[in-house]
């Protein structure tokens, strides 16, 4: 079995990443705007100052956003039950229809794709996800 390369695991994400965001879409919205969605939607409500870390942006763009998806009626601000000072970003059923709708509609697009790879290609790939699903839970921990 060959050795992990991890710069081309990396180079081989980085092309994929970019085709999986270029999938075509019924709505179009921006990659920040989507991963705020799909932050709140897998991890639960945040704080701004959380969303802020995760999604790498100023606290002034979080905020902006936040109120932005608010008035679309994607999330909304509910106090703190652990901190009456401060308040948590939920996403509401319109926003993870969102996310749910984009992960559905890049199933389809992907199975298509899927379907003209050979079978050997097919069982490589479904033999790597638990691997990649613990590169991810790595990451999300903060670990090295």
């Amino acid at each position: 079995m060959p050795e992990l390369d991890v710069a081309e695991l990396t180079a081989v994400m980085e092309r994929f990443t970019r085709m999986n965001i270029r999938l075509p879409v019924q709505q179009r919205l921006s990659c920040t705007t989507l991963s705020v969605l799909h932050t709140l939607t897998t991890r639960g409500p945040k704080r701004l100052g959380e969303l802020t870390a995760d999604e790498q942006v100023t606290q002034s763009a979080v905020t902006q956003m936040v109120t932005k998806l608010e008035r679309q009626g994607l999330v909304e601000r509910r106090p703190d039950p652990s901190d009456g000072r401060a308040v948590l970003v939920h996403v509401t059923p319109a926003g993870a229809a969102i996310v749910d709708g984009r992960r559905a509609e890049r199933v389809e697009h992907l199975e298509r794709f899927a379907a003209a790879l050979s079978p050997a290609d097919r069982r490589a790939i479904a033999a790597a996800l638990p691997a990649l699903a613990r590169l991810v839970e790595l990451s999300e921990g903060n670990q090295p």
